[in-house]
């Protein structure tokens, strides 16, 4: 195999949301009632509000193809990022352009899991909400380029029986995933120990749903508020982009230890942006305490932590050459590779070759790529990939190939702005 020959499947990349979310999915009657997004011209950034509160986009979550100095945390405009951030036709133009056939995205403004949502204090009209934003999401997001997205939709993470009716919902749409918190109790929800999750998890079940987890979905603090650290008044930056990613820690040992899974043994859980590295020696402590604690009777369904984590978790990676190393450890069939467009840690443009130096030296072989690539987000997301496209245009070389057009080049806020006031005028 060349690198050419690889298909791509990205099971985590993000949207940020246009202004038009609400337009065509919210009753006309809660109309004036939905979240717009709101120009600040004095302070030229675009908030999200609305009577649960407002939010902004942190421009670190959008800084494809921007230099590398203009990266920060100040929120922004969607004029001042490239515009496959927010603009649909042009996210599946950069998807070719960097030899992605599919992607899983994961939402912005509302948080990763609803939470902007759930701040509202009527919380029927936050349902409303919450049901307006997932429709737009699986109905003109994602179905106006069939066999591109990955639908995973939001929750109601506020009520654990309203979430487990929205599964039934959006898995009649068509979704294939849910996303869901690393803790919900940290939000003051219902912990997954209470069994109060378990009628949501039923639900994904029952629907074939994958329940999809990413890092810093929670209130878990690793590490200082990133806010602080770009102002001086925490530690550094580096510290606090390093240490969300081993929120996947605590949370697949919660879930891992969870009646529920006892409970499900057919429930999906797909750990996103958490890598792979730390599972070998996460698996070695599990299998001790398993083994050495006999006093906890602990009851894993007649399973050991291994062959446990083996049948409900899907981790997945953007840049892990030492998980790659470890592969057979933490299970090749769990491996899914993930690009994370548009934010700061993604690989875009250059996706492909990254992750192919990583496989030639991990020595994979050709039905280990494949699995990593495609294959097991393939089988896990229950997707035909190849329902709207043949294989063999599928691949990096072919992908690529019709976007050859495509600029790629590193360019200024300032410049995406020229082109965006050209084509759409001023911000408003």
């Amino acid at each position: 195999m060349n690198l050419e020959d690889m298909i791509l499947v990205s099971v985590d990349d993000h949207i940020i949301e246009p202004a038009t979310v609400f337009d065509n999915h919210m009753p006309k009657k809660f109309a004036d009632r939905a979240p717009k997004l709101i120009y600040d011209r004095e302070r030229n950034l675009q908030v999200w509000s609305w009577e649960g509160g407002v939010t902004a986009t942190p421009f670190i979550c959008a800084v494809v193809t921007l230099p590398p100095m203009e990266w920060g945390y100040d929120p922004t405009t969607l004029a001042e990022m490239r515009p496959g951030c927010w603009d649909v036709n042009q996210r599946v133009r950069d998807m070719d352009a960097n030899g992605i056939l599919a992607s899983m995205n994961f939402a912005s403004f509302p948080g990763a899991v609803g939470t902007f949502f759930a701040g509202a204090k009527d919380k029927d009209f936050a349902y409303t909400t919450l049901q307006a934003y997932n429709d737009w999401y699986i109905d003109e997001w994602c179905a106006s380029h069939p066999g591109r997205f990955i639908a995973c939709p939001l929750p109601a993470i506020w009520d654990p029986d309203l979430a487990a009716k929205e599964v039934r919902r959006v898995a009649r749409k068509g979704a294939k995933a849910i996303s869901f918190s690393e803790a919900p109790e940290t939000f003051g929800y219902p912990s997954i120990h209470t069994g109060e999750w378990d009628g949501f998890f039923k639900a994904c079940v029952d629907e074939g749903v994958v329940v999809a987890i990413h890092i810093a979905s929670s209130n878990m603090s690793q590490g200082a508020n990133p806010m602080a650290s770009m102002n001086g008044e925490g530690p550094p930056i580096e510290v606090t982009s390093t240490l969300p990613c081993w929120n996947s820690v605590d949370c697949a040992a919660n879930l891992l230890w969870s009646k529920s899974l006892v409970k499900f043994p057919d429930l999906k859980i797909a750990l996103s942006e958490g890598g792979t590295s730390w599972i070998p020696g996460f698996l070695d402590r599990m299998e001790r305490q398993f083994h050495l604690q006999k006093w906890a009777q602990s009851d894993l369904g007649g399973l050991t932590p291994t062959e446990m984590f083996r049948k409900h978790f899907l981790a997945c990676f953007i840049s892990d050459p030492s998980g790659l190393l470890l592969r057979n450890r933490v299970g090749i069939e769990n491996i899914a590779y993930e690009v994370d467009y548009p934010h700061s840690d993604c690989t875009f443009p250059g996706s492909p070759e990254e992750l192919w130096e990583h496989l030639v030296d991990a020595q994979c072989t050709d039905d280990e790529i494949n699995k990593i690539t495609h294959e097991n987000a393939a089988k896990w997301f229950n997707v035909d990939l190849f329902e709207h496209i043949d294989k063999k245009d599928a691949t990096v070389g072919a992908l690529r190939a019709r976007a050859a057009d495509m600029d790629i080049s590193i360019r200024t806020k300032a410049q995406y702005r020229e082109d965006y006031e050209r084509q759409y005028g001023a911000v408003a």
